[in-house]
């Protein structure tokens, strides 16, 4: 869950998909192997739930009413919200694929006004 909501993955899904569908073939293509370092598995793992906790937490839940589908309940994640927690995320996984930090900075801010809702 983790990986799955940093922003490496989120670059990677931007420059080759077309981010209207998201598809297990397309996870699945994400080349990650999982880590031999303990810490940063541990660490990975302890963030993403942070992160799921974050995000429920934060999130605005409404409802919708359809004439055709009638009442339906719904969630927004406000993903801005855990951005400090997602910037940790990115950098366990610097380390892990020894990314420099030229190359950590371009992925932490790597669309960043548009993935987090800052943009117009």
């Amino acid at each position: 869950m983790g990986i799955l909501s940093s922003s490496l993955f989120w670059w990677y899904y931007f420059i080759n998909y077309d981010l209207f569908n998201l598809k297990d073939y397309m996870i699945f293509s994400f080349k990650f192997n999982y880590p031999t370092d303990e810490f940063i598995e541990k660490e990975l793992i302890c963030l993403a739930e942070n992160l799921e906790q974050e995000l429920l937490g934060n999130a605005i839940k409404y409802e919708i009413k359809s004439k055709t589908r009638g009442t339906s309940q719904t969630i927004k994640y406000q993903n801005s919200e855990s951005k400090p927690t997602i910037d940790k995320i990115d950098r366990l996984l610097a380390q892990h694929y020894g990314f420099t930090d030229e190359e950590l900075d371009f992925i932490i801010n790597y669309d960043i006004k548009y993935r987090m809702g800052l943009g117009n």
